[in-house]
């Protein structure tokens, strides 16, 4: 707290230029036609979800930053889990979709247009978002049934285990549903590294292959790496973390997918992909990230 007006400085900057690159591509994608492409769709849905999943916790962490008590109600706090959790989850969707689109891509150019229709898009957007929705509907359902004998959390936001944790009965059903989700999960990522090395291998063989994976591929590899880890940290650290780590540290990395990944993917998505950045609104934003 003694460093309360340099946090709230520095998050007063940061969240509106999260808000700004992500509107930027965003807008950008929507208005040029030649962007209604699967993979800017899906680098689209990326935005939104980044735009949903912060607005849980910036403008909530700016006001605890000046306010002497940092409460929140019950039922601000399963809201807060609710959107936080299912923007994550979200995220690991929507790059599951996107490993497929880019398998089809390079492993079945001639295809691509007939598997990736519009109507299929719609499908996967939709279930991105439902699947993320559903899963934390009952996890959220889980912890709601539960009696709580305390009321501090040691964290900067609500989440499940550390609500879980106050509970005077049993939360057995709640862990067993939770590692089935984190299970879930963490194939997703399995999968789509597998699917990477099987396109690494692909792409190889010729000079063009490798650029078209360096130029798509990389970046979504990025964004994957940072969000799994992320995530184990999260998850892991809630349960079996030791007291012993610096508090700061702790800090930072509970917060990781709610800094990194909502500026990072507008950036390394906008800037690095060629029909993206050429768009003329998004020339002006390339000013500032040269």
């Amino acid at each position: 707290m003694e460093n309360r007006y340099v946090l709230l400085s520095f998050t007063a900057l940061y969240y509106p230029l999260i808000i700004f690159c992500n509107v930027t591509v965003i807008i950008t994608i929507l208005l040029h036609k030649k962007l209604h492409e699967p993979m800017y769709l899906f680098i689209c849905n990326l935005c939104v979800n980044g735009l949903f999943g912060t607005s849980a916790f910036y403008p909530k962490f700016m006001y605890d930053l000046l306010a002497q008590d940092h409460v929140i109600s019950y039922a601000g706090c399963m809201i807060q889990i609710f959107v936080i959790y299912s923007s994550l989850m979200c995220d690991y969707s929507t790059l599951t979709v996107m490993a497929y689109d880019r398998y089809v891509a390079l492993c079945r150019p001639l295809e691509y247009h007939s598997i990736m229709t519009k109507d299929k898009i719609l499908k996967f957007i939709i279930f991105c978002w439902l699947n993320s929705f559903v899963c934390m509907f009952f996890l959220i359902m889980l912890l709601y049934r539960l009696t709580l004998c305390g009321i501090t959390i040691e964290k900067l936001y609500c989440e499940i285990w550390a609500v879980a944790k106050l509970s005077c009965f049993s939360t057995t059903v709640n862990n067993v549903f939770g590692y089935i989700v984190i299970l879930t999960y963490f194939g997703d990522a399995i999968l789509i590294f597998c699917s990477y090395i099987y396109l690494i291998r692909k792409c190889r063989k010729s000079i063009e292959g490798r650029h078209k994976f360096i130029q798509t591929c990389v970046p979504h590899l990025l964004a994957l790496i940072n969000v799994t880890v992320a995530f184990m940290f999260d998850v892991l650290y809630s349960r079996y973390g030791s007291r012993n780590v610096h508090q700061s540290l702790r800090n930072f990395m509970a917060l990781e997918f709610l800094l990194v990944p909502p500026i990072l993917n507008p950036l390394i998505y906008g800037l690095n992909l060629t029909a993206v950045r050429q768009q003329r609104m998004f020339q002006r934003m390339k000013e500032y990230f040269p």
